[in-house]
């Protein structure tokens, strides 16, 4: 679900039936969250209009959530999801506004499930899918190689162009976005390149992953800037002028 369509509050309060779920893939068997202001657990909204913190309490004998509007006696209410889950009915208004518009652990601890929302984010990622495998079935055999290394490692130099080409459309249904990602990115193939001259020996990494050298004379050809990925900063390299030379001398090696 999207973080953008999540921290949106309803732009039309509707009357129905609203569920919450917990964030996070670990689902406590009974997990309660605050109801009323307290200073362990504050619970305060920020009115921009009259530029006041109004103090938040769930009564279930009240139809506000703000304490400056409730009157008389209050019956506090708990506020408990059971198996990562609240279902909150219509009658339940007060819960439902302090849960879907004011609650300050909305979208951080919790957030409202919207069937159309995920129905939309559902049609976003079959779309996504269809355009990564569709990148992927076209894909010429060198590009399909220099991005499945990403994936598998080295064990790519030892499969077959129909393996790769197999491996590369699971790859594109299985992570569609990390795929595109690498398909746009155009120091993939350089990537690639000297990956594959490395483990053809002809260039040698370090063992500190600092520097690369040649591997018949131990001659350095370049330090890798510090906190960047090595075959990353070689591709670079390649790019520039004196990089370019040392390209076509490695390519010439691997022919």
């Amino acid at each position: 679900m999207s973080q953008q369509k999540q921290n949106d509050a309803p732009a039309k309060w509707e009357i129905k039936d609203r569920t919450y779920i917990l964030k996070g893939r670990s689902t406590p068997l009974t997990l309660s969250i605050p109801g009323r202001h307290s200073k362990r657990f504050p619970l305060l909204w920020f009115d921009r209009e009259s530029g006041e913190q109004k103090e938040l309490r769930y009564a279930t004998n009240q139809t506000s959530v703000f304490v400056s509007d409730q009157k008389g006696e209050c019956t506090l209410g708990h506020i408990t999801f059971k198996n990562g889950t609240l279902t909150v009915p219509a009658e339940q208004q007060a819960l439902q506004k302090l849960l879907s518009m004011f609650h300050p652990m909305r979208n951080v601890q919790y957030y409202e499930f919207d069937k159309v929302i995920v129905a939309e984010d559902e049609l976003d990622h079959l779309e996504e899918q269809l355009e990564a495998m569709t990148a992927a079935k076209s894909m010429d055999i060198d590009q399909a190689e220099a991005i499945l290394r990403v994936e598998v490692g080295s064990k790519v130099s030892n499969m077959t162009s129909k393996e790769i080409k197999k491996d590369l459309m699971l790859f594109a249904k299985r992570n569609p976005n990390l795929f595109l990602n690498l398909a746009n990115d155009e120091n993939i193939q350089l990537r690639n390149f000297a990956i594959k001259a490395t483990e053809a020996g002809i260039i040698k990494l370090s063992q500190d992953q600092r520097d690369f050298k040649w591997g018949s004379n131990g001659k350095k050809l370049m330090t890798v800037p510090f906190d960047e990925n090595p075959y990353s900063a070689m591709a670079a390299y390649f790019k520039t002028d004196e990089g370019v030379e040392i390209y076509r001398s490695i390519e010439k090696k691997l022919e």
